[in-house]
C-alpha cells in the first residue's frame, strides 16, 4: 500500500469517525427522520452524477426492486436507529458499537450464505459479545436509565441490518455496479422516509450549527465517503479497504473527547477493546495486516 493510499484510508476513517459526533449534534434539532432524509438527499446528490458519469444508470433500473430493500434495510432503517441512539449515547460509545457490524457479518455469513467461521472466528465472536455485555451493562449501572440500554440495543439493531446487507448483496447484487448500489440504497432511502419526515418536520428552525453538522454528514461524511471507500477499493482491494472499519472507532471516540468533551467510563473501553479484538479474530484481520505488512516489506 503507498502512502497516498494508507493516507486517504486514514482520512476515509477520520471523516466516517466524524459522523457519530455530526449525528450527535444534529438528531435533537432536526429530529430523527427528518436527518437521515436530508442525509440521502445529500448523498444522492454526489453519488447520482457518478452513476451516469460511470454508465451505471442501467443497474438503477435493472435492479430497483432489490436496491429498494437495501436502501430499506442498510440505510433507512439503521440511520434512524442510530440516530435514535445518538440522543442518549455517547458519539464515541456509538461509533464502538458501530464495528460489531463486520462480528455480525460473519455471523449472518454463516448462517445465511453457510460461509465457515473456524473455531478462531467463534472465539471472536464471543470475546466481542463479552464486550457488548459489558457495555450494556454499564450504561444500565451508569446512566440509571431503561432509554440508554434500549439505544444501545438500537445502535446493535443497527449494525445488525448492514451485516444482513452485506450477505444480502453478496448473494443478489454482486453484478450490479457499486456506484448503482450506493446511489440506488440512498435515493430509494429518501423515497421511503420522505412522508415520515414531513410529518416529523422540527417544530423551530434548527441553529445554524445544526445545520452545518447535517449538511457535512449527508454530504461529506456519506456522499464524498462512499466515492473515496470505491475508489480505495479500485485502488488497494476491497479485502484492504474494509479495514477502515478498524479505523472508524478510534476516530469516534477521538472527535468526541476533542470536540464535545466526551469521557468514556471503564466498561465503555475495555467494552470497545474486546469488540475491536473480536472482530478482528472473526474477520481474520490479523492475517491480513501481516500480509499487508509483508508485501510492503517486499
Amino acid at each position: 500500500m503507498k502512502a497516498s493510499e494508507f493516507a486517504e484510508l486514514l482520512l476515509l476513517g477520520a471523516i466516517w469517525g466524524a459522523s457519530f459526533m455530526l449525528m450527535k449534534e444534529a438528531v435533537p434539532a432536526f429530529g430523527v427522520f427528518a436527518l437521515v432524509e436530508l442525509r440521502a438527499l445529500g448523498a444522492t446528490l454526489c453519488l447520482l452524477p457518478l452513476v451516469y458519469a460511470k454508465n451505471q444508470g442501467a443497474d438503477l433500473l435493472r435492479y430497483w426492486p432489490k436496491l429498494l430493500l437495501v436502501g430499506l434495510v442498510n440505510t433507512a432503517i439503521p440511520f434512524c436507529l442510530f440516530n435514535y441512539a445518538l440522543l442518549h449515547l455517547d458519539a464515541g460509545l456509538a461509533a464502538i458499537l458501530n464495528a460489531t457490524a463486520p462480528m455480525f457479518g460473519v455471523l449472518v455469513a454463516y448462517l445465511y450464505l453457510k460461509e465457515s467461521i473456524g473455531w478462531w472466528g467463534v472465539f471472536g465472536i464471543a470475546i466481542g459479545f463479552a464486550g457488548v455485555v459489558l457495555i450494556s451493562v454499564g450504561q444500565s449501572v451508569n446512566n440509571h436509565g431503561f432509554e440508554s440500554l434500549l439505544a444501545v440495543f438500537a445502535a446493535l439493531g443497527a449494525t445488525l441490518c448492514y451485516a444482513l446487507t452485506a450477505s444480502y448483496l453478496k448473494r443478489h447484487l454482486s453484478q450490479a455496479k457499486p456506484f448503482a448500489v450506493a446511489a440506488g440504497s440512498q435515493i430509494f432511502t429518501a423515497i421511503i422516509l420522505l412522508p415520515i419526515a414531513l410529518f416529523n418536520l422540527p417544530s423551530t428552525m434548527p441553529s445554524a450549527s445544526a445545520w452545518a453538522s447535517a449538511l457535512i454528514l449527508a454530504f461529506m461524511c456519506t456522499g464524498v465517503a462512499y466515492v473515496m471507500y470505491f475508489d480505495l477499493i479500485a485502488k488497494i482491494g476491497a479485502s484492504r479497504a474494509i479495514t477502515v472499519g478498524y479505523l472508524v472507532p478510534l476516530f469516534g471516540i477521538f472527535w468526541g473527547i476533542v470536540i464535545l468533551d466526551e469521557v468514556l467510563s471503564p466498561s465503555a473501553l475495555i467494552g470497545g477493546v474486546c469488540i475491536i479484538v473480536g472482530v478482528m479474530l472473526a474477520t481474520n484481520a490479523f492475517a491480513l495486516f501481516r500480509r499487508m505488512l509483508y508485501t510492503k516489506a517486499k
